[in-house]
């Protein structure tokens, strides 16, 4: 009876140290499972900001207002067009300039 009881014994011991193994194991994994879906909630958060600050920089009035006041642009009147025509003497001048050099 006695050699019964020992190998029972010892494979209640090992069965429950896996259990106690086991529930370790599921209850770190549900940890990092818990933070990486804090992780990804916080991430989707922040692409939604970024989307929106990029949408308000990129409107109409933002662009034209750089574009006067960095780059010093303005807007094309008729009084300042001016137009180009091609006529045949200035494009053989050009190219003859071109091949003087």
């Amino acid at each position: 009876m006695m050699r019964i009881s020992l190998p029972l014994l010892l494979a209640v011991m090992v069965s429950a140290l896996y259990l106690v193994h086991t529930q370790y194991q599921s209850r770190r994994l549900y940890t990092e499972l818990d933070r990486a879906v804090a992780q990804a909630r916080r991430l989707e958060t922040e692409h939604q900001r970024l989307q929106v600050e990029k949408r308000a920089q990129a409107t109409p009035l933002r662009v034209e207002r750089l574009a006067r006041d960095r780059l010093q642009m303005r807007t094309a009147t008729p009084a300042i067009t001016q137009y180009v025509t091609d006529d045949g003497a200035g494009a053989v001048s050009v190219a003859g300039a071109g091949d003087a050099r």
